[in-house]
C-alpha cells in the first residue's frame, strides 16, 4: 500500500471514529504508543480506548503538511479539532513503522498546549520530538487531583454514562489541558484509563455481590457508566486479565447469564 493511501484510509478511520477501522491499520502484532501519557496498546487495547475516546467529544482530525515516507516508514503532521468549537485545536505527529501493508508501530506525538509543528522536531531520519512540558505546578496538580478523587469518590460522577473531560474541567473550573494534563501527570495515565478504574471498580463489586443486579453483565455496564457492552469487556479486560463472566466465576458469586 502506498503511504499517501494508508494515510488517507487511517484518517478517513479517525473522522468516522471508527475505533475498529483505526485498530485495523497495524499489522497483527503491531503496537500503538501514546508518546505524552506513556501508554502502549495491542490492537484490542487500542479498540477499547478509542471507543471511550469517541465516545467524549466531537474530533475531527486532519493532515497539515506533507506525508514523508521511506521504504519501511511514513511520517506526517496532523491538527485536530472540535466540530463543534468547544475544544480549542491541537497538533501532533505521527511515526509509523511499516510490516507489509499495516503498521508494526504507530508513535503518536501530540502537544494539547498548542505546539504549532511537532513534525518540525522529528526531521529527517523521523528522531524523537519531546513533549511539551504543561505549565502546571505540582501545587496545582495536586489540588486538581484532590477535586478529582472528591469527584469520583463522593459525587461518583464516573456513573454518569455521558461525563467528558470537557465537563470534568467545568466541575474542576480548569481548562480542559490542563486538566488532561494533571490527570497524566498526577495519576500517570490516560484520563479514560482513570475514569475507567472507577467503573471497573464498582463493576467488580457488583459482579463479586450477590444483588440480582449482578445477574446480567449487559445491565452491569451500563450501571457502571459504560455506553456500550463491548466497551465494558475490553476495558475490564485491559484491567483485570479476565472477563467480567471469568471474574465473577472466581469470586463464586451468582453464576447467571
Amino acid at each position: 500500500m502506498r503511504a499517501t493511501d494508508f494515510v488517507h484510509s487511517y484518517f478517513d478511520a479517525w473522522n468516522h471514529h471508527d475505533a475498529q477501522g483505526v485498530a485495523e491499520h497495524l499489522a497483527k502484532n503491531g503496537t500503538y504508543c501514546d508518546i505524552p501519557t506513556h501508554k502502549q496498546f495491542s490492537r484490542e487495547e487500542l479498540v477499547a480506548n478509542l471507543v471511550g475516546f469517541f465516545a467524549s467529544g466531537d474530533h475531527h482530525y486532519e493532515l497539515t503538511g506533507e506525508v514523508l515516507s521511506s521504504a519501511n516508514s511514513i511520517a506526517f503532521q496532523y491538527k485536530m479539532s472540535s466540530i463543534s468549537g468547544d475544544l480549542p485545536d491541537w497538533y501532533g505527529a505521527e511515526f509509523i513503522a511499516l510490516k507489509g501493508n499495516g503498521a508494526a508501530k504507530i508513535t503518536d506525538y501530540y502537544d494539547p498546549t498548542h505546539s504549532v509543528n511537532p513534525l518540525a522536531s522529528v526531521g529527517a531520519g523521523f528522531g524523537s520530538p519531546k513533549y511539551a512540558k504543561s505549565g502546571l505546578d505540582h501545587r496545582q496538580i495536586e489540588g486538581y487531583k484532590r477535586q478529582l478523587v472528591a469527584l469520583m469518590d463522593v459525587n461518583r460522577v464516573f456513573l454518569d454514562p455521558d461525563i467528558t473531560l470537557p465537563k470534568l474541567a467545568v466541575m474542576v473550573s480548569c481548562s480542559v489541558n490542563h486538566l488532561s494534563q494533571a490527570v497524566n501527570s498526577g495519576f500517570k495515565m490516560s484520563f479514560f484509563d482513570f475514569l475507567n478504574s472507577y467503573r471497573i471498580k464498582e463493576a467488580k463489586a457488583i459482579l463479586s455481590s450477590k444483588a440480582p443486579l449482578s445477574e446480567s453483565i449487559l445491565d452491569v455496564s451500563f450501571a457502571v457508566g459504560f455506553n456500550s457492552n463491548s466497551a465494558f469487556y475490553a476495558a475490564f479486560k485491559k484491567a483485570t486479565g479476565q472477563t467480567p463472566a471469568q471474574f465473577r466465576k472466581s469470586t463464586g458469586s451468582f453464576a447467571g447469564r
